[in-house]
């Protein structure tokens, strides 16, 4: 066995081999312990039994990029459509990796999940061999991937933060690895990665301030100037996919009036209601975060994940350049050389962007829905975290024991923690469904076009109640690929009932959208004793 050790020990490339293998192995484990725990596998995900409804516009995005190049029905909201193509309201550079899977492997309901753990499983073995982590390093990672069980959760969904999770996880190991040991190649993919992040979620632009400044710092004209372009280029490609390929959502993604107000209203009016939003905002943000550590509310919980992620780095920071400011001359070159001032710059890039995303939740987005895009923060915090400082395992514990509290005892909530598994019944169920689309969906070569969209009534009223249900969309996922998917409000069908777009529509059964469509003679396809499917022409 020593002779073993030796041997590894003289040939680092062999030990760096077992390293990125282990690496590569853990979160695939971790998937297969979270699927195990209930008497499941990985393979018994399916996707129609959840009830996160992007997840269906994503994978039947996905589906008519993989089969047409892009679906040739509209997807969007009260039927807005993209003035070129056919996408929804985000990005369709957000979902790249599932299309590149999707084509070599084929494209079906669990090819989101396996793809989702590939990506993380190879994120982490290309993150502890870029980084050279350590065996500390590694068992400091693992606590904080084995933690933070929402890792495990979204890799076994049809969501794509996994994809966004990955990008800041590479890209932060680029920037430690280029700290290190500058090379211009590096520099050169921290930019573009940041870019194509950007392109995937406006608020990630907050990843290419360290890249630019460090174009900047160099102080070459060549450098500053492609800085400036790779900037203007991503602002400029960003409103273009914003404008040609972006379906208008039911309401404003973010909200942009704090900063309009500065020229509509002048300065002093913009001051106030910048400041007044904050402090409004800020103060919804204390509630959610009262009630997660209360009863496990999965928005404040992840709020309060958030400030312990930002605090920690901000924590780190003073303790290391206070370590060095009281630091004796030879000490202080002992620590210059083990890296002390690049983890302080790391740190402290870490904690800008954060508190950076921090003001953008508060400033622009709704805080129960921007809730979830702080998840790819913290995930990156954990493979950061996990090389800053491998002589103590202080944050490591304080992360974990937040984690274990908030995802483990309190993350109760079907909804926000359970992964949709396979049933008998609701195979079933989307057999006859499938069955039924199929023989009476006929996709249009001329896409995209209304011709080629369903419209999927968000909810109804019972007929002739108050009460308000919820259609069980899920049916969906057996419509034929390439078509398209309108997600409209009752209050639009109703309104529009006899000048609607689309050519067919699911809803309420015995709702009133239902009695009103049967009242004008629309042709009734299929029916079930939740969901009835129309032809409107």
């Amino acid at each position: 066995m020593k002779k073993l050790f030796k041997y590894l020990k003289d040939n680092k490339r062999y030990v760096y081999l077992i390293k990125g293998i282990t690496a590569f192995i853990f979160p695939l484990l971790l998937c297969a312990i979270y699927c195990g725990i209930q008497g499941k596998t990985i393979f018994n995900v399916y996707l129609p039994n959840g009830e996160w409804n992007d997840e269906l516009f994503y994978f039947k995005q996905v589906e008519g990029m993989v089969h047409g190049g892009f679906p040739k029905g509209y997807f969007g909201f009260n039927e807005s459509h993209a003035e070129v193509l056919s996408f929804a309201a985000w990005s369709p550079v957000l979902v790249f990796p599932w299309v590149i899977w999707g084509t070599i492997f084929g494209w079906g309901l669990l090819s989101p999940i396996l793809c989702n753990i590939f990506l993380l499983c190879a994120t982490s073995a290309a993150f502890v061999l870029i980084t050279k982590s350590t065996w500390k390093q590694m068992i400091s990672l693992g606590m904080g991937m084995g933690s933070f069980v929402l890792f495990e959760r979204y890799m076994l969904s049809g969501m794509p933060e996994i994809i966004c999770f990955c990008m800041v996880i590479i890209l932060s190991a680029l920037t430690y690895s280029y700290l290190f040991k500058e090379t211009n190649a590096k520099l050169i993919l921290m930019l573009v990665m940041s870019a194509v992040m950007t392109l995937m979620r406006p608020y990630l632009l907050l990843f290419m301030i360290l890249p630019l400044i460090i174009c900047v710092r160099k102080k070459k004209a060549g450098w500053i100037i492609s800085a400036g372009i790779a900037f203007i280029a991503t602002l400029v490609s960003y409103a273009c996919i914003k404008k040609f390929l972006g379906a208008a959502y039911f309401t404003p993604l973010f909200s942009m009036d704090w900063l309009t107000d500065f020229a509509t209203k002048g300065f002093g009016t913009g001051f106030h209601n910048f400041f007044a939003r904050l402090y409004y905002m800020g103060r919804e943000f204390i509630k959610y975060s009262i009630e997660g550590v209360r009863s496990g509310f999965a928005p404040g919980a992840f709020f309060v994940t958030y400030l312990v992620v930002m605090g920690i780095f901000a924590a780190r920071s003073v303790i290391d350049i206070v370590r060095i400011k009281t630091a004796k001359n030879e000490k202080k070159e002992k620590l210059k050389s083990e890296g002390a001032f690049n983890r302080i710059i790391i740190e402290i890039n870490y904690f800008v962007v954060m508190f950076g995303m921090l003001m953008a939740l508060l400033l622009m987005y709704k805080l129960e829905e921007g809730s979830k895009h702080l998840l790819t923060f913290i995930a990156g915090g954990v493979f950061i975290m996990a090389v800053l400082n491998n002589k103590a395992f202080v944050k490591n514990i304080v992360f974990a024991a937040v984690c274990i509290f908030f995802f483990m005892i309190k993350g109760t909530s079907a909804y926000d923690y359970q992964v949709p598994f396979w049933s008998e019944e609701t195979w079933a169920r989307q057999t006859v469904w499938e069955e039924k689309f199929d023989a009476n969906m006929t996709l249009a070569d001329n896409g995209p076009n209304f011709d080629n969209d369903i419209i999927w009534t968000l909810s109804d009223y019972q007929y002739n109640s108050n009460a308000k249900k919820a259609l069980k969309w899920q049916r969906l996922y057996s419509i034929p690929e390439g078509f398209g998917i309108s997600c409209c409000e009752q209050g639009y069908v109703i309104q529009n009932i006899d000048n609607l777009n689309s050519k067919y529509i699911v809803t309420l059964t015995d709702g009133d959208i239902d009695k009103i469509l049967d009242s004008k003679g629309k042709e009734l396809i299929y029916r079930d004793n939740e969901v009835s499917f129309y032809k409107l022409r």
